[in-house]
C-alpha cells in the first residue's frame, strides 16, 4: 500500500496537488480538515467541550463554531491552540484509521494532513511530501484566502511548524512558488517515482 502524506504550511499550495492527484491521477483523497470539521459539528463531544471550555460566544447562532473567533484565539495562544488539538486530533487519527483499514492492499492512496508532524501522525504514511513556497507568496496567499491582515496572516503561519523544518523531514518537496505548470511536472515525477 502506497500511502502519501501531503503536508506543507497554511496557504503554500496542499489543497492544489490533492486536487491534481485526484482528477488528474483518480487517487483516493483522505482529508484531515474534513474529519477535522466533523469532530466540531453540531451535537458532538468535541464541540460540547469547546463550548464549555470557551463560553457559549464561541458558537454562531445556528449553534455552529464560530471558526473566525476560535481562529483568533488559538492562533495567538499556544496552550489554547494544544488544548484544542489534543481534543481534535485523536478523532482525526481515528477517522484515517477506519479509512486505510477499507483500502485495498495494492493501493495508493493520499492523506491531506496539514499538521502531520505536529500531530504525530506520521506513522500512518508511507511517504511525505511537502508542499512549500516562499514566505512572501505565502503571506500573500493567506492574506488574500482568509481576508487578514498580514500581522494576522504571520501569526497563522508562525504558529506552525517552519516549513524548513518539514522539509528536511520530507521525503518530497513540491516547490510552488511558481507556476503551476511547474508545480504539476514535479507532482508527476514523484508520483511515477516509487519510493
Amino acid at each position: 500500500m502506497r500511502l502519501i502524506g501531503i503536508t506543507g504550511g497554511i496557504g503554500t499550495g496542499k489543497s492544489t496537488v490533492t486536487n491534481y492527484l485526484q482528477t488528474r491521477y483518480s487517487l483516493p483523497i483522505l482529508d484531515a480538515d474534513i474529519y477535522a470539521r466533523a469532530a466540531v459539528a453540531v451535537g458532538s463531544p468535541i464541540l460540547k467541550a469547546i463550548r464549555q471550555h470557551y463560553g457559549d460566544d464561541i458558537l454562531q447562532p445556528d449553534g455552529t463554531l464560530d471558526r473566525p473567533q476560535l481562529g483568533a484565539i488559538v492562533f495567538s495562544n499556544p496552550t489554547e491552540r494544544q488544548w484544542l488539538e489534543s481534543q481534535i486530533h485523536p478523532y482525526v487519527r481515528d477517522c484515517f484509521d477506519r479509512e486505510i483499514n477499507q483500502l485495498q492492499p495494492d493501493a495508493t492512496a493520499v492523506l491531506a494532513i496539514p499538521l502531520l508532524f505536529e500531530a504525530k501522525i506520521t506513522d500512518l504514511v508511507t511517504e511525505i511530501w511537502v508542499v512549500s513556497c516562499d514566505l512572501p507568496t505565502q503571506l500573500h496567499r493567506v492574506m488574500t484566502r482568509d481576508r487578514i491582515d498580514e500581522l494576522a496572516a504571520k501569526n497563522r503561519i508562525d504558529s506552525q511548524m517552519p516549513l524548513a523544518e518539514k522539509i528536511a523531514l520530507a521525503d518530497v518537496n513540491l516547490d510552488n512558488s511558481t507556476t503551476l505548470e511547474h508545480l504539476e511536472r514535479q507532482i508527476d515525477r514523484h508520483l511515477n517515482l516509487k519510493h
